[in-house]
């Protein structure tokens, strides 16, 4: 207690104590590995500094000091770690606290530093993981597909709107051509030949099907005719659609295209045509920041869309019912690197939260068996809600280790001034 004994005033008594009755809280956590625990219990003098600096330290769940504790234990404190290295996550756990230790004057701006680092070694570390690998880049993927077939299907209705289109050739846009679009652009990129010439197949498409009143274009719609089906089916090629459904499709449009060469309504202006094509080929790809909404994702069609296998992948689509609007907003600042207990199908597995995607519409959680679980931002939430994705620890690491030192303080007084 010589610490206890310089200080000059009973508030730094006070002080001293409650921090030393959080840290034995903390080092008393068994799970915690031995190889980290030697680091958390080296924090315990820097926090003391910010703590004297700054009493409301005790106050704040969001100072970067306590943030870094909290993330760093959740990471090593939800799970049996008997068979599993944490070598690597000891590592820049030592890595961190050596920062803090060499910066002692410099308050909480080395905290908020070394935070932001450990976040960033968490993104890399987690993503290192085998289940982790084989999924993260197929669901890159298809939140981009669904994302940008969504934009597609607006920016086509949006076009749309004033022109005279039939409405099977509109339905046919919407519903099969905006997700061949969409395929395209994440398979080849949106500028690529292939992906510019199926844009401009829905023009053609829109054109054809518009009516014909004069016979030299009638003449240019039957001359580009088996082109422009031929195009259609290499479009529903890569979507898998079966032959029959295609069949279908290809006559709809057929008999359209035969009704446009009888039709006295007014034709589309090669004018509204060519901007049309414009905007589909200098199209951005669509970025969506709240994810609101679940797409259609299984994993039938991420095998059907991107040709992988998905045998060690669950897309979690049902169950949890609505979420609030609060658990949607916790469902987005999940830490990576927590642990949780998933109740799926009337299993329970131990998971942990690897990975986020860029635009933040899904979330992956892998077990130590290279099994992974994949959710949409409302399906995470509506599992938080109803606890069937249960956090491992439900709270903080230092809010429990406050509330274990204010229990040890009210149970004798006496020792905070001693």
């Amino acid at each position: 207690m010589s610490v206890k004994g310089k200080a000059q005033t009973d508030n730094e008594k006070a002080i001293i104590e409650l921090v030393a009755l959080m840290f034995q809280s903390i080092l008393q956590e068994d799970r915690i590995p031995a190889g980290a625990r030697v680091w958390f219990a080296r924090l315990q003098m820097p926090v003391l500094r910010i703590a004297l600096a700054d009493p409301d330290f005790f106050n704040k769940l969001d100072h970067p000091a306590r943030q870094l504790i909290d993330h760093m234990g959740s990471c090593v404190l939800g799970f049996d770690s008997s068979g599993i290295s944490t070598e690597a996550l000891e590592a820049e756990i030592k890595r961190v606290v050596q920062v803090v230790e060499q910066y002692p004057e410099t308050g909480d701006r080395v905290y908020k530093r070394v935070y932001e680092e450990f976040q960033q070694f968490l993104k890399k570390h987690l993503a290192k993981k085998p289940s982790a690998q084989k999924v993260m880049g197929v669901a890159e993927q298809l939140e981009q597909k669904e994302t940008l077939a969504i934009q597609y299907t607006i920016e086509l209705r949006d076009q749309l709107k004033d022109m005279p289109v039939r409405e099977e050739i509109r339905s046919f846009l919407f519903k099969v051509w905006a997700e061949v679009l969409a395929v395209s652009t994440v398979r080849q990129g949106k500028q690529h030949e292939e992906t510019l010439m199926l844009k401009k197949t829905a023009t053609d498409l829109i054109w054809a099907a518009s009516a014909k009143p004069n016979r030299a274009d009638r003449s240019k719609v039957i001359a580009g005719l088996s082109g422009l089906l031929l195009n259609l089916r290499d479009g529903m090629n890569r979507l898998g659609i079966v032959r029959s459904a295609q069949e279908a499709h290809i006559k709809v449009i057929s008999d359209t295209l035969a009704d446009a060469f009888m039709a006295k309504t007014e034709a589309i202006a090669d004018e509204q045509i060519q901007a049309m094509a414009l905007r589909l080929a200098e199209l951005d790809d669509y970025i969506s920041d709240d994810g609101g909404e679940e797409l259609p994702l299984d994993t039938e069609n991420i095998e059907e869309l991107l040709g992988v296998e998905t045998t060690d992948l669950d897309v979690i689509n049902e169950g949890g019912g609505q979420a609030s609007a609060v658990m949607l907003e916790w469902a987005r600042d999940l830490a990576l690197g927590s642990w949780f207990a998933l109740n799926y199908k009337t299993n329970i597995a131990q998971v942990q939260f690897v990975w986020r995607s860029p635009l933040g519409h899904l979330h992956l959680f892998a077990n130590n068996l290279g099994h992974s679980y994949l959710f949409q931002t409302p399906r995470l939430a509506a599992y938080l809600q109803v606890a069937l994705l249960d956090p491992q620890e439900d709270e903080p690491l230092t809010a429990r280790a406050t509330r274990s030192a204010l229990g040890e303080i009210q149970a004798n007084p006496s020792r905070l001034l001693a």
